[in-house]
């Protein structure tokens, strides 16, 4: 399998030229009313197509719920292939928010529908749950190797319900969100200029300096708008790994449409208000 530039270094690049900002697309019906759509397979194809259109070309990374897609069967998965090969042709690095997790030959399938550079669905990562523990993501680790794309597993997610599993305390005395941390780290040691195995870690989590967050990987972080966190708080819940952030928005930039300047402005907004919340660190 020939191989795309290492995810984490083709990240590291988009972060530094177009900003550290990742823009879900997340067509849920109350939002597709909110844009005078109706909750249809056309009014999802509208809304994907504008959100590509408006911002593909200069936002970093899109990230589509593929859940939204999925609702509408199989022309829904169509919207979905044509909206992740349309962004990725503009320039964006899309990121599969689908968040699969399970075991052997199942996580080999699911790894090889979003990361295979044969499938309609090819993204450049994919969103993971290591709740079956995390060796049962070795298929989907050996394919971003091989295919140069990249994973962000679920490690300190903004759900309250999530903290039951991930503040759990393993007899070594380590919880299992750090836990995921450190074979995170351990996946990125040595990659230049940034890994390609990220986290998901909240922003709504405040301080988080007991946690050992310098993976060397990013850091898919989402809370920033709908969800009462700000770009300035990044610093303070991030520390240092601050500059390896990719803060995730979508209610605070898609709510701007159908407009597309508007979306556009207010992805720029954002980009801006995290690139100097950023320089402080």
């Amino acid at each position: 399998m020939s191989s795309l530039e290492p995810f984490g270094a083709r990240l590291r690049r988009a972060m530094d030229e177009r900003g550290a900002l990742c823009v879900g697309i997340d067509p849920h019906a109350s939002l597709l009313a909110e844009w005078g759509l109706n909750d249809d397979v056309a009014g999802l194809e509208r809304f994907s197509r504008t959100v590509v259109e408006a911002m593909a070309d200069r936002v970093a990374v899109l990230k589509p719920q593929s859940a939204f897609f999925e609702r509408f069967g199989s022309r829904g998965i169509a919207v979905l292939e044509r909206s992740v090969a349309e962004a990725r042709a503009a320039g964006a690095l899309v990121v599969m928010d689908a968040k699969r997790g399970d075991i052997g030959s199942t996580m080999a399938a699911y790894a090889e529908t979003f990361l295979c550079k044969d499938s309609p669905l090819f993204s450049d990562a994919l969103t993971v749950s290591p709740y079956l523990g995390y060796g049962s993501l070795s298929p989907a680790v050996v394919l971003a190797r091989e295919s140069g794309t990249g994973l962000f597993v679920l490690a300190l997610t903004s759900n309250p319900e999530g903290g039951e599993v991930q503040h759990a305390v393993r007899a070594d005395g380590r919880n299992i969100g750090a836990t995921m941390l450190a074979h995170l780290a351990a996946e990125n040691e040595g990659e230049q200029p940034l890994g390609s195995f990220g986290a998901v870690v909240g922003a709504t989590l405040g301080d988080l300096s007991s946690y050992d967050l310098d993976i060397n990987g990013p850091l898919l972080a989402p809370g920033i708008g709908a969800q009462g966190a700000t770009a300035a708080d990044l610093p303070g819940v991030f520390g240092a790994a601050a500059r390896n952030v990719v803060p995730n928005v979508s209610r605070g930039v898609l709510r701007h449409g159908p407009d597309a300047g508007a979306l556009r402005a207010a992805a720029e907004r954002f980009a801006e208000e995290i690139r100097a919340a950023v320089e402080t660190v």
